[in-house]
């Protein structure tokens, strides 16, 4: 898939996926852009632009049910049992529009019982999600900078005030690191795909795993960083309901805790550290 088409299907997606009414089924305008068939030809492609673009216009599918599925090499369509922060287990269930929770009502997580999950569905949902983190972070940062562009306070807009500029630009590094990370998670897999890649296979799946782990623990640091400053930035207008920022803001909470939080995987990080001696090298600089 070229630039130009690539352009194409983000712009039909981002159509779709923001002109759907609340009445409509989850999932239903992916389905008839062909997300199956994107998922099972260009992989590489559709996860990165379909799980930012529901990050970014704050939609919802069932489509990480999906990609769990396929990375474990069983049939689409089911719900698996997924692992929760805190040693639980939840179902993302499909096509059930009824409130689930205090905390984010659209999303359709129910409780499950544990289950077991390869390794690499684990680590593919892991980097699938650190792309929906990344696309909240971004919505987030693009609502906080038009509020501070736009509002003024004595006599100054917002965005002159140098705490403000410095809080977002915090966000803008911590969300353009998170990115680079989550592109270069995707390198392993794609060069064992290719036959680049002459590691040993066991060697290939752990840093499989651990850039898949450190990928959303960055990612979900970043959202989780963008949901703080530009709270901050948008001051009491952002815990309004009125406001957009608490839907991503609780979109964010929630999808951190899948396949394990940010301070899970940090800690994880860190056990694998300490026993290896030796961390993989994800980007150069």
């Amino acid at each position: 898939m070229d630039a130009a088409e690539r352009a194409l299907l983000e712009d039909a997606l981002r159509k779709s996926l923001t002109t759907c009414g609340p009445e409509a089924e989850p999932g239903a305008a992916l389905a008839e852009l062909g997300w199956a068939e994107m998922l099972a030809e260009e992989p590489d492609t559709a996860i990165p632009l379909v799980f930012r673009l529901l990050g970014e216009t704050g939609a919802q599918a069932p489509v990480l049910n999906d990609v769990v599925l396929l990375a474990a090499g069983r049939p689409l369509g089911g719900t698996p049992p997924l692992p929760y922060a805190g040693g639980a287990w939840v179902r993302w269930a499909r096509g059930d529009r009824a409130p689930t929770g205090p905390l984010d009502p659209g999303l359709p997580l129910r409780h499950a019982e544990p289950g077991d999950l390869p390794a690499p569905a684990v680590a593919a949902g892991r980097r699938a999600l650190g792309w929906w983190l990344l696309g909240a972070g971004r919505a987030m940062l693009a609502l906080a900078r038009e509020h501070v562009l736009d509002r003024e306070q004595f006599g100054r807009p917002l965005a002159s005030f140098q705490a403000l500029r410095h809080r977002l630009a915090e966000t803008y590094v911590a969300l353009e690191a998170a990115e680079a990370v989550l592109v270069a998670a995707a390198a392993p897999e794609t060069d064992r795909s290719a036959g680049e890649n002459t590691e040993a296979p066991d060697s290939v799946d752990a840093l499989d795993h651990t850039s898949a782990l450190l990928a959303k623990a960055a990612a979900g640091r970043a959202a989780l960083t963008a949901a703080r400053h530009c709270q901050q930035a948008l001051g009491g207008i952002g815990f309004t309901a009125e406001h957009a920022l608490h839907r991503h803001v609780k979109r964010a909470l929630v999808l951190d805790g899948l396949l394990g939080s940010t301070r899970e995987l940090t800690r994880e990080a860190g056990r694998l550290l300490l026993r290896e001696t030796r961390a993989p090298r994800l980007i150069d600089l």
